[in-house]
């Protein structure tokens, strides 16, 4: 049973990137899934979160406009697609699940090892 994000790497400042997050071992349907990002000698942030329900997704504000979240269910996967980066995007990416939506990591299980996005000026 895992979270695992991948489609991380090194793009250019106002470049695009889409991450994904597959899960094996269970049906993601039910679960909200949470995108969260750490960057190095900082705290972990919530990027966005999208609802196992009606789908409805929420965004840092940091990101809102840039970043879109969403889902398929029949490929057990969630994705990311990071539009208009910029340096301050560079972090490490994460994706988690939950029984609730929510933007702090606390409710989140099932933590995979992360995805490295770097945006260079």
């Amino acid at each position: 049973v895992q979270l695992q994000a991948s489609g991380g790497g090194l793009v250019q400042y106002g470049g695009s990137l889409r991450l994904s997050c597959a899960a094996s071992g269970f049906a993601l349907d039910y679960y909200a899934v949470g995108w969260f990002r750490q960057a190095p000698g900082k705290e972990r942030e919530g990027v966005s979160c999208i609802s196992g329900s009606d789908h409805s997704t929420n965004y840092a504000a940091s990101v809102k406009g840039r970043f879109t979240t969403s889902r398929d269910n029949a490929k057990n996967t969630v994705y990311l697609q990071m539009n208009s980066l910029k340096p301050e995007d560079t972090a490490t990416y994460y994706c988690a699940r939950s029984t609730t939506p929510a933007d702090k990591p606390g409710p989140y299980f099932n933590w995979g090892p992360g995805t490295l996005v770097t945006v260079s000026s």
